[in-house]
């Protein structure tokens, strides 16, 4: 009877928790890519985990951090697989932590988007966006919120890939602590008062 009990519950899939939510910050590891505009999903989750006083760890597919509030256990994912290979990660850590797809946010830069500005939506295309375009063909649908954090255009022809791989400029360094922390209280309202309410809130005409 005990080996029985024992294989059932095994065997018994564990539900989804909809208290959980998974906010994943795009960037690059390497401390070349420290301060860079394509990191900039890195800051946002690295101010969280600060605020929060939550440490990161270096475990699969990524680093992660864990922190509780108003109810809510936020799960934060910093991604080691780079850019271009996020979805593997973010799959791997809705699973493991039995999150709700709808309970997941994706913070990524965006170059239409003039710097500073932000907009969470709770689905869309990708944009363009190589880290966007891996979640979606891993997950297999578009259907989950991101937080877009312009980052400008302010490049030559030929000259994207620099740009966003560029360090923040001395004016820009200067204004980011505010757009982080903008971009941050963006994340919990997201986890704590919804998507709907969040966005209503804190996109930014």
């Amino acid at each position: 009877m005990l080996k029985w009990l024992t294989r059932f519950f095994q065997k018994k899939e564990i539900p989804l928790d909809p208290m959980k939510y998974l906010i994943a910050g795009l960037g690059n590891m390497g401390a070349e890519y420290d301060d860079t505009r394509h990191n900039v999903g890195f800051e946002v989750v690295d101010y969280l985990a600060k605020k929060f006083e939550v440490a990161f760890k270096n475990d699969q597919l990524g680093d992660v951090a864990e922190f509780k509030h108003k109810g809510r256990t936020f799960v934060l994912l910093k991604p080691s697989t780079y850019m271009n290979r996020s979805g593997k990660a973010v799959r791997y850590w809705l699973q493991k932590k039995k999150i709700p797809q709808n309970n997941l946010l994706v913070i990524i830069d965006d170059l239409n988007l003039p710097f500073g500005k932000q907009r969470i939506r709770g689905k869309g295309s990708d944009g363009g966006h190589n880290g966007l375009k891996d979640i979606d063909q891993t997950l297999g649908n578009n259907k989950y919120a991101r937080l877009r954090i312009g980052i400008g255009d302010d490049y030559h022809k030929g000259q994207q890939v620099d740009y966003v791989l560029g360090k923040w400029s001395d004016e820009e360094a200067r204004q980011l602590p505010d757009i982080i922390k903008y971009a941050a209280d963006t994340c919990t309202s997201f986890g704590t008062i919804g998507l709907n309410f969040t966005m209503n809130q804190f996109n930014q005409k």
